[in-house]
């Protein structure tokens, strides 16, 4: 055979080979690193406490694509992971199929975002979270009504929603009612640093008692330039030992939470967040309230007016008065205002 006959037949082998090469590092990447999400966008597994391998597969499968779910079933025989299946919630994504895979049977989460919101209730909170994390609705309820569980974070089930400040935190799927209540405890004691502390002092009011009351500011208004006026007033009545009279501790007292008007009967109600006939702050927070209203109350604005009533064109300002008289005026105003639009 001639040298040109053999150099043609050697080069056309290592052509064949390059060849096979290629196909296999394209089959190995299509297998291994492409992305393992099914629709192309990014989305989860949750993996649960009583899970075994078949419910963990009949999970993923709808989430994966075919090669992605073929090489999670091999990595996971050879893992063994069905004898150490780890719950949690696990992105399935852009991924390739080993990483995810990897991610899944050694129990490495993607973190959830869960905000806690201003909301109005310990039930609308445990809601908020109870949607996010593994624990239900009623496993928090059980704990934040419970004396003891209050007592340890150094609260009690009427003061316990002024140990949330809202923001976005981050948690694993899987923490538990204890250990969520820990880091909220640790969010806590960070927001209340040496500056809030040294204010609230001034102010003569324990924190629990500042966010009590920013909770009712909060309840006034959505304008948080006014908030510092309206936490001023409410504080000028405590130092009258006034009654705080204010109209959002009724709606908590009676659940009327909607309501336009405060109707008289309501006022004479015997529950001890109707600062009608209770002096002094209620018991607790009325909601959980935003930052801007904690802040408020700290940096209140020291004024002479002790009445305010909300403004007649509806802004969701308030009119401020120093006399009963000029309140009167202010209120009749009002009054008028919802009569004309019908509003009871």
């Amino acid at each position: 055979m001639s040298k040109n006959k053999k150099k043609g037949k050697g080069t056309t082998s290592r052509w064949i080979l390059v060849s096979v090469l290629v196909v296999l590092a394209g089959v190995t990447y299509f297998l291994f690193f492409s992305g393992m999400s099914r629709t192309g966008n990014e989305t989860y597994i949750q993996i649960d406490e009583d899970d075994n391998i078949d419910s963990v597969y009949a999970k993923l499968q709808p989430l994966s694509t075919p090669q992605g779910f073929w090489v999670f079933k091999q990595i996971a025989g050879i893992m063994g992971y069905a004898k150490k299946i780890r719950p949690g919630r696990f992105v399935v994504g852009s991924s390739g199929s080993l990483q995810t895979s990897r991610h899944i049977i050694n129990g490495l989460q993607a973190p959830v975002k869960v905000t806690i919101r201003s909301v109005r209730t310990i039930d609308d909170l445990a809601t908020d979270v109870s949607e996010k994390l593994m624990f239900t609705r009623a496993e928090l309820l059980s704990r934040l009504k419970s004396k003891e569980v209050c007592k340890k974070y150094g609260f009690t089930p009427e003061t316990i929603p002024a140990m949330f400040i809202p923001n976005t935190y981050d948690f694993y799927w899987n923490t538990s009612v204890d250990k969520f209540l820990d880091k909220m405890s640790e969010e806590n004691k960070k927001f209340w640093n040496f500056e809030r502390k040294e204010k609230a002092k001034q102010a003569g009011f324990t924190e629990s008692e500042i966010v009590t009351l920013a909770s009712i500011v909060d309840e006034e208004t959505d304008n948080e330039a006014e908030m510092p006026k309206i936490a001023g007033m409410y504080i000028n009545r405590l130092h009258l030992n006034m009654p705080l009279q204010a109209d959002p501790t009724v709606k908590f007292a009676t659940k009327n939470f909607t309501a336009h008007r405060i109707y008289q009967k309501w006022l004479t109600i015997d529950n001890p967040y109707n600062t009608y006939k209770y002096r002094g702050l209620p018991p607790g927070p009325i909601r959980i309230p935003s930052v801007a209203a904690i802040d408020a109350v700290l940096n209140y604005v020291h004024h002479d007016y002790i009445y305010m009533c909300a403004k007649e064109d509806f802004s969701g300002t308030h009119n401020f008065a120093k006399t009963y008289e000029e309140h009167q005026k202010n209120a009749a105003k009002y009054a008028k205002a919802l009569n004309e639009h019908g509003i009871n």
